[in-house]
């Protein structure tokens, strides 16, 4: 029965990457036609800078503009000028960010992070009518390179904050606190990625996760992806062994795939920040105001437990916010 069921899961795999990148009939400002073709991620520099705490960021400043009453000159008065929020986001990642079969919307945890932005800046959406935002479906290597050419306003893709990033573009404070584990075929009797020597193991292209493969077990033989759904089809197919990358992320694919198991080893933390264009302090403080109030009014909360606590279990609090960066001049 496994061996019957196996190619339909991969097909199914391969059928919802290929979903992502059709065309639909979806609002103007819910997403683009086609995701944005591939391009290489920017490259690291050359040395590991010193950015001193990497999960500081710029601290919010003054009162909360009223929704709708942007400051004159600001870069969310642009965006309010404009009509609506342009952020990039995936569109496989279970629970994340991903398109729902039924309806064709975007959905997930990272995606009520967005709108909670949009609505900060337009005000909340009358009941029926989609919230002000242009969701633009991007690859793991595209969420630097997209933000630099502005591009989009804001990622928010399970992009980890860390000291090399922070030398291309500016996070918000934390808003969720991932941990790097590995999926592995069900009967599998390995313990932790460094039991996988010579197996094939996929994670994302241009993320923390294949840095991190190379280092924890360099006699693995890592392959890549740009997308989650791209990892699980190369995984249903037989080309990889199993998969690293964020437990947010292998709890989806999990949930996919009757035959995989995610190990409980875990590799790292990996703290999600929402990114902006290193251009834009004033609106990554604008944002962690917006982050502050979710974490405050219960919102954050609310969100988490619909998308996250069914496969990774009860939080008490989200992660605190951590300010003190001064933008450079």
């Amino acid at each position: 029965m496994k061996k019957l069921l196996a190619p339909i899961a991969a097909s199914l795999a391969i059928l919802l990457a290929a979903t992502a990148c059709g065309s639909g009939e979806y609002a103007a400002t819910e997403i683009p036609p086609k995701v944005q073709p591939s391009e290489a991620p920017a490259a690291p520099p050359a040395t590991q800078p010193d950015c001193g705490n990497a999960l500081a960021s710029y601290a919010p400043e003054g009162t909360m503009p009223a929704p709708g009453a942007m400051p004159t000159g600001t870069y969310m008065a642009k965006i309010q000028q404009r009509g609506r929020l342009i952020a990039g986001v995936s569109a496989d990642s279970l629970n994340l960010g991903a398109r729902d079969p039924v309806t064709g919307q975007i959905q997930g945890f990272d995606i009520d992070m967005i709108y909670a932005v949009a609505d900060a800046i337009f005000g909340k959406p009358a009941p029926g009518q989609p919230h002000k935002v242009e969701l633009r479906v991007i690859s793991s290597p595209q969420r630097i390179p997209v933000l630099q050419k502005e591009q989009v306003d804001i990622v928010a893709r399970n992009m980890t904050i860390n000291c090399s990033r922070w030398a291309q573009i500016a996070f918000s404070a934390e808003y969720y606190r991932s941990g790097q584990k590995t999926l592995v075929p069900i009967d599998s009797t390995a313990k932790s990625l460094k039991d996988l020597d010579g197996k094939t193991i996929c994670a994302p292209a241009g993320s923390t996760s294949l840095d991190n493969l190379k280092k924890e077990n360099p006699q693995a033989v890592p392959i890549t992806a740009d997308t989650d759904t791209g990892c699980l089809a190369l995984f249903q197919s037989g080309k990889a062994y199993g998969i690293t990358g964020d437990d947010t992320v292998l709890a989806g694919d999990v949930a996919q795939d009757p035959y995989a198991k995610v190990l409980d080893d875990r590799i790292s933390n990996e703290p999600y920040g929402l990114g902006m264009s290193l251009k834009r302090s004033e609106f990554v403080r604008f944002v962690n105001q917006v982050l502050d109030q979710m974490k405050t009014s219960g919102a954050w909360m609310i969100s988490y437990n619909k998308w996250l606590k069914p496969a990774l279990g009860e939080l008490k609090a989200p992660p605190p916010s951590v300010y003190g960066r001064i933008p450079a001049q």
